[in-house]
């Protein structure tokens, strides 16, 4: 077991709709062009793979999609969407796990190598995809450039939604490389807010390149969207795919 928090039933039965906007057909759309092309005629491992926000409909273009998943409640969500037979979904952190087969594409979207809390867990991260992937295959992940440049001196949080129905921000140990996303969420239906938080191991893109060079991958390239849009000193997140040798 890893150290990665563990979703609860009730967080995951509402983890859909608060996510929808990123489900939209305007946010998806990209993504899936992204993996599908990379996938080719071969198989994808998705790393954490959740409700099936990107695994489902990935696999209904018809990229055969298998997934690890350490929440047996995000899990149980997923599995009301699609079968087994389509979809197979093994329980485990996503640092050991070990899926059966070879894969042209592993990928995590959506900042989840962040849930694990250690370096040492996160360099096992590329390790086990490396271990996954067939010769040529592809690591994929989204992740968000850490905005430590937004905290001035004595300052620790840093404010990343600021809405009528959702407030977050983010509270930074700089030494230990570790945030807290707090979120304040205002229930549709009684106006109440409800409070959450998590917490994440934040990592720069040059530490992701040296963890996959441990795990004996090469960068092939890194962009700032889904799109392909250049990734420079300003953009706030991004796409990075190392390629397993031939």
């Amino acid at each position: 077991m890893t150290s990665s928090e563990l979703w609860t039933r009730a967080t995951a039965d509402r983890y859909d709709a608060e996510e929808g906007e990123r489900s939209s057909a305007a946010v998806l759309g990209p993504t899936l062009d992204f993996l599908a092309d990379l996938a080719g005629d071969g198989r994808a491992l998705e790393f954490a793979i959740g409700t099936g926000r990107v695994g489902v409909p990935l696999r209904e273009r018809g990229v055969p999609v298998v997934g690890i998943e350490l929440s047996e409640h995000m899990a149980a969500v997923l599995r009301r969407k699609i079968d087994e037979d389509r979809l197979p979904v093994t329980i485990g952190d996503m640092a050991t796990t070990v899926v059966p087969g070879r894969f042209t594409l592993v990928y995590l979207v959506y900042n989840t190598i962040t849930n694990l809390l250690t370096q040492d867990e996160q360099v096992e991260c590329f390790r086990n995809a490396a271990r996954h992937l067939a010769p040529g295959g592809r690591f994929v992940i989204e992740l968000g450039v850490p905005p430590l440049r937004f905290l001035p001196p004595g300052q620790i949080a840093v404010p990343f939604d600021v809405s009528e129905r959702h407030l977050g921000f983010d509270t930074f140990d700089l030494v230990e490389q570790i945030l807290v996303s707090h979120h304040f969420t205002r229930d549709a239906e009684d106006g109440r807010y409800r409070r959450g938080a998590s917490r994440h191991r934040y990592a720069w893109p040059a530490e992701l390149d040296l963890m996959a060079r441990i795990a004996g991958l090469e960068r092939e390239r890194r962009v700032a969207d889904w799109d392909g849009t250049p990734f420079t000193e300003d953009s706030a997140q991004h796409i990075s795919v190392w390629r397993k040798p031939a």
